[in-house]
């Protein structure tokens, strides 16, 4: 019953705007955070074809009331979910309502004219699922390898289908169901299996041969890429998803500083990454920002990730729909959040040895993408920007030269939660000079175009002047004329 009651609080408090799904999840102590912010998602997705349900089914009245939230969270698991996963009288009493719940939902389906459950929940408002996510599932090459995962799968009735030829097949893949899985076209050792598939009491996923982890999520790691026995840092670290895939990139060698402010979020890591194997990591519950780049502790620090705290606004609409700002209150907290994570970006670009620093946000608002970006790189010249991932579909907004760079996802394009990144590289000293070189061209072509442009308006303003003065000549000579005319008729009149 714990599930659904911490489930039903955080519902509460996202009434109360008292914070985003995500970090009440991680603030609520509950030891299975993916279980129930699962429940949560559909919850909130479902949520006023819920209400329309246990109203119609006088469920919240009696001498037996249920509070809402946790009326709602039970119900969707009754009939959307897996089933009612407790016991006791709040279980009793649902079941005493079954087949009137049942029955008010075919009723509500005939009502609104659909047949499906995703059909009744786009007509009644809620999000339309459209294309669905499949189960992206990351092999632990720290514990195992690929091959010894797929092999597992295959002894358990799974059948391999091979690598994905593209996104449109994984489209194709994830509106199905059974024991099949696909290897991920872009990212290695990432398989993907039907959204259905659940991995929770999998011995694989419980002893951390497996990591559930969305495939946007995986490109910050993926394209740092820091060699094996590097010192790396992952700036804003918590859960650790991201820092034990940078573990096994490093294979358990060299150094990984993980640095979360959050001491619940980093108890939580902490947990993540002790079954996942990783052995190099240093956790500090610490502000980034106040980490000294000269503390000879971080002279070998090379590479580093940051993935700072963001709107959240590439993550799925019923993850927001209860915590979303209006008007100005979203466009002020994104103005404080673009100016937090330009101040982590550029902290970590001031680390004397570090080569590569890669961006990311599950954000996608161009304020905290690209016009970050774009400001970084103006006041850091050292770096550039990587052209990372060709075969990438989605590419940055062209707010700036050089934006294509940058790689974005989402649900329509990528088959991802939203999701961007930029990798950023310290320029070589040759890389620098030619970069400067090219600058100052660009400020003489500049320069020179607008030269051009005064001495066209000087040429187009003198010979406006020159035919203004012509006109009046020629209404000068003109009036002349006729004034000489009439004096000489009037000589010929005086004569006669």
């Amino acid at each position: 019953m714990a599930l659904y009651q911490t489930a039903a609080g955080i519902l509460e408090k996202l009434q109360r705007k008292e914070g985003a799904v995500k970090t009440l999840v991680y603030d609520s102590g509950y030891k299975n955070v993916r279980q129930l912010y699962a429940l949560l998602c559909e919850t909130l997705r479902y949520s006023s074809v819920i209400e329309e349900i246990i109203s119609s089914a006088e469920l919240i009245r009696g001498p037996k009331k249920l509070p809402m939230n946790l009326a709602k969270v039970l119900v969707y698991d009754l009939l959307f979910g897996k089933g009612l996963q407790c016991g006791g009288r709040w279980k009793s009493t649902i079941l005493a309502h079954r087949a009137r719940l049942h029955a008010e939902l075919a009723k509500l389906k005939v009502k609104k004219k659909v047949s499906s459950n995703q059909d009744l929940v786009t007509s009644m408002g809620g999000s339309s699922a459209g294309r669905v996510l499949p189960r992206y599932v990351r092999v632990n090459t720290l514990k195992t390898s690929l091959d010894d995962v797929i092999t597992y799968f295959k002894r358990q009735g799974y059948a391999n289908k091979g690598k994905a030829r593209g996104i449109e097949e994984l489209v194709d893949f994830a509106q199905k169901s059974g024991k099949f899985f696909l290897q991920d076209l872009h990212i290695p050792n990432l398989l993907v299996f039907p959204p259905s598939t659940d991995f929770h009491k999998d011995s694989l996923y419980t002893s951390g041969h497996l990591i559930l982890q969305d495939k946007a999520s995986c490109l910050p790691a993926l394209l740092l890429d820091p060699p094996v026995g590097a010192c790396v840092i992952d700036a804003c670290a918590a859960p650790g998803n991201k820092t034990s895939q940078l573990a096994a990139i490093v294979q358990n060698k060299g150094k990984v500083f993980a640095f979360d402010l959050d001491t619940k979020r980093l108890a939580t890591m902490s947990t993540l990454l002790l079954r996942a194997g990783v052995t190099c990591q240093e956790l500090a519950n610490q502000d980034f920002l106040k980490v000294n780049p000269c503390d000879p502790k971080y002279q070998k620090v090379s590479h580093i990730l940051v993935d700072p705290s963001c709107s959240g606004s590439g993550m799925p609409d019923q993850m927001r729909v209860l915590t979303d700002e209006a008007g100005s209150e979203k466009e002020e907290r994104l103005q404080a959040l673009s100016a937090f994570q330009r101040r982590a970006l550029s902290h970590a670009l001031s680390f004397p040895s570090v080569q590569y620093v890669v961006y990311s946000t599950c954000s996608i608002h161009q304020q905290e993408n690209e016009d970050v970006v774009k400001d970084i790189l103006q006041q850091h010249p050292d770096f550039g920007l990587v052209n990372v991932l060709p075969s990438w579909p989605l590419r940055g907004l062209d707010t700036f030269a050089g934006s294509e760079c940058c790689l974005r996802a989402s649900l329509t394009e990528t088959l991802t939660n939203g999701f961007f990144v930029a990798l950023f590289k310290r320029r070589s000293p040759e890389e620098r000079r030619l970069y400067e070189e090219l600058k100052q061209s660009d400020l003489h072509q500049e320069e020179a175009s607008n030269r051009e442009n005064e001495n066209k308006d000087l040429v187009t303003s003198d010979s406006s002047v020159q035919s203004k003065r012509k006109s009046e000549q020629i209404s000068q000579d003109s009036a002349s004329s006729t004034k000489k005319k009439r004096k000489k008729k009037k000589r010929k009149t005086d004569r006669s």
